[in-house]
């Protein structure tokens, strides 16, 4: 569908994306990951034509679209600000782009109503101004604008990064049922892991304009291919070296262990390593309990199902295991 072949992009002299290689398949909700300032959103917007590098190229559907003007890409955009005109109608707001392609009004209409159906949009909404709406209501308006020329991609920059917490889980469930609905091909780019964790078929984490890891979420969480993934998604404990001595870890290599692959006070597993240990705290979310226990030498962080029952204070001794294939280990720079 969408592929970059060895991508450079520079700006003046600094190299902000470094051979970039990616294949983007059809219908396929894929992430672009990283911190601020990594090379996700410029090579969004190298797809999307508003960088052009200085070498490599984008094909979308075969064909070379490198040096293709913006408004002939067929790509729709929806930006983290929106970018939505404040005092036109949401009616308005969405038939924009249909304007521009000199549809006729009947046509417009009937397009415009059939969007705004699939993204939960009221006929009373319609005739709203956009700056009247709330920011998750906005947010319905940039995808139904993007998606009401019927474009062969979607580009997703940060789109729910403005809206509060809950809000933003509450729409990132509904952005996934309508991009399965609409089977569109979506690129979305994010700095927020359980963002893209939730909602990708597969994730490229970028670091300093590279792609260290290309993968389904669980490749990127559970194998992750380099050090800085493994500590980029999710939350994970370095393995300190008594734990590593008695487990006949390798010296020449940093290892870290998920917080949920730590067991506490379970049946001991073939090949198992296990530890004693102490509570030194513990936070309570509900479904599960985060603990602190200081375990040779180190302070280890575990998660725990909350089953009402098996509930450790601060002070209490505990049986730790590890087991080796839960261990992920990359090399000492």
């Amino acid at each position: 569908m969408i592929r970059l072949s060895d991508i450079v992009v520079k700006f003046g002299s600094f190299e902000a994306l470094h051979n970039i290689n990616v294949h983007v398949k059809e219908g396929e909700f894929f992430t672009f990951l990283g911190p601020s300032g990594c090379g996700k959103t410029t090579t969004l917007r190298t797809i999307t034509g508003f960088i052009e590098p200085v070498s490599g190229t984008v094909h979308m559907r075969g064909q070379d679209i490198t040096h293709v003007p913006i408004e002939k890409r067929n790509i729709g955009i929806v930006f983290q600000s929106y970018a939505l005109f404040p005092t036109m109608t949401v009616r308005d707001n969405i038939a924009f782009g249909l304007k521009i392609k000199k549809m006729d009004r009947a046509t417009i209409d009937r397009k415009v109503n059939e969007i705004a159906r699939k993204v939960d949009l009221s006929d009373e909404q319609l005739k709203k101004a956009v700056a009247q709406l709330s920011g998750g209501q906005q947010q319905r308006v940039a995808i139904a604008r993007a998606l009401v020329t019927e474009p062969a991609i979607i580009c997703m920059d940060e789109p729910l990064s403005n809206l509060d917490a809950k809000l933003r889980v509450q729409l990132r469930n509904e952005l996934k049922n309508m991009q399965k609905e609409f089977g569109i091909t979506t690129i979305y780019v994010t700095h927020d892991q359980e963002e893209a964790l939730t909602l990708s078929d597969r994730i490229a984490v970028f670091n300093k304009g590279y792609i260290e890891q290309i993968g389904t979420p669980n490749e990127v969480y559970n194998h992750s291919k380099t050090e800085f993934v493994a500590n980029f998604i999710g939350d994970i404990n370095p393995i300190g070296p008594g734990i590593a001595d008695q487990m006949g870890l390798k010296k020449t290599e940093r290892s870290f262990i998920r917080l949920e692959r730590v067991v506490v006070n379970q049946p001991e597993r073939a090949g198992e390593t296990a530890f004693d240990g102490v509570i030194r705290s513990r936070e309570y979310y509900g479904l599960y309990i985060k603990y602190s226990i200081d375990c040779m030498g180190q302070t280890l962080k575990v998660i725990e199902k909350n089953d009402g029952i098996n509930i450790y204070e601060a002070g209490q001794q505990v049986r730790v295991g590890i087991h080796p294939a839960d261990v992920m280990s990359y090399p000492a720079e």
